[in-house]
């Protein structure tokens, strides 16, 4: 189903469902990374006061149907680059979402920032309006990789970004690194992890880079300037990684993070555990348990919906009963608490522990890393999919 855009009135689009986790999605940034095919919004100044309006009327429109208490567990400012919003934008952020939800000192806020817009000041400012943990955009501590990457900060920038959330008082500090990069980049995946640990974070997401279509990547790669990472390669980093992150005390609960104990990402978690959440701003997805909704991409159209008090969701789905076990599956295997397997599977999940893929424990599977860089195959062979 579609309407976003249409003449339907916002009104016929509110949600009964008050979710305990929120996410916000702020689609600016200064550019574009090589690799990015996320709906962001390149501006060299950020509309501020304009983006703020547009949240204030999507929670007004979507949420205020009833007067009801609406608590968050968890708050999550995603990107794009949250912190390009600054120190007032995302204080004034956190006030109009209050004006709709509340939320407290036990509520993870959590905000995605760029290092180099993780200054003293800022970092203090938002601490002050609850903010109590970050996710640092680091992805390398190679200066050369990060020119090559696009990316708008060095290694230094990192490194202070890390100590002044300290000083401001967020202790709870994440750190995103890329790794299996092309061969012809030289980068020492052993050394970046050195430096990464050495900064004490309590919690860390590696992603894996993939070519995705329409990137300057994927054009870099169709011309031969850079050629795709071997599967070997991938592999022996994300195994090397588990190995240097366990062996200092991280639990790896997800394919992709890792955390100190007591520090998992509540919010991502959520996902993981198919909890309902909400999701407000452009590109924004949302689930209620049954059904799935999104917002309409790009930014202008999703300004433009909410200020002529139409609905911003561009369409949704119902989850239906054999796609709701394909994400129960996949989304069990991905993390350490495993997938509960039945009778007629548990034949398909011994096979994967003689491989050395899985263990098992009573009717859990578990995946371990070598099961994790077969996730795909490995749940569809057990949906059919």
């Amino acid at each position: 189903m579609r309407f976003g855009g249409d003449k339907t009135p916002a009104h016929a689009y509110y949600s009964t469902v008050r979710p305990a986790h929120l996410y916000v999605h702020v689609p600016f940034c200064s550019r574009r990374c090589i690799y990015c095919d996320f709906s962001i919004a390149v501006r060299p100044v950020v509309p501020v006061a304009e983006y703020l309006d547009g949240i204030e009327r999507e929670l007004s429109l979507r949420f205020s149907l009833e007067k009801e208490v609406w608590p968050l567990t968890t708050l999550y400012l995603g990107g794009g680059t949250p912190s390009k919003l600054g120190a007032e934008g995302v204080a004034d952020l956190l006030a109009i979402v209050a004006r709709h939800a509340t939320f407290d000192s036990d509520t993870e806020i959590t905000i995605e920032a760029n290092p180099e817009d993780a200054t003293p000041d800022t970092l203090n400012a938002w601490a002050g309006v609850g903010v109590n943990r970050i996710s640092l955009g680091s992805q390398s501590f190679d200066n050369n990789v990060l020119e090559w990457m696009h990316r708008s900060h060095d290694a230094d920038s990192i490194r202070r970004a890390v100590h002044s959330a300290r000083s401001a008082g967020i202790k709870n500090i994440s750190l995103d690194l890329i790794f299996a990069l092309p061969d012809q980049i030289n980068r020492s995946w052993s050394d970046d992890l050195d430096e990464a640990l050495s900064l004490e974070p309590s919690h860390v997401s590696l992603y894996g880079l993939t070519i995705e279509p329409a990137t300057p990547l994927s054009r870099w790669t169709e011309s031969n300037r850079v050629s795709p990472t071997p599967d070997d390669r991938y592999a022996d980093e994300f195994l090397l990684a588990h190995d240097r992150l366990t062996s200092v005390g991280f639990e790896h609960y997800e394919v992709s993070n890792f955390a100190l104990p007591g520090h998992a990402s509540k919010h991502n978690s959520a996902y993981w555990t198919g909890a309902a959440y909400a999701g407000i701003g452009p590109a924004a997805h949302s689930f209620d348990g049954m059904k799935r909704s999104w917002n309409i991409k790009a930014y202008t159209r999703w300004l433009d919906a909410l200020r002529g008090g139409r609905s911003p969701i561009e369409g949704d789905e119902q989850l239906a009963t054999e796609n709701a076990f394909t994400e129960k599956v996949y989304l069990g295997l991905r993390t350490q608490y495993g997938y509960s397997v039945g009778a007629h599977d548990r034949a398909t999940a011994e096979q994967w522990a003689r491989a050395g893929w899985a263990v098992i424990d009573g009717d859990l599977v578990r995946l371990n890393p070598e099961g994790w860089l077969r996730l795909d195959s490995l749940a569809a062979g057990l949906t059919g999919s």
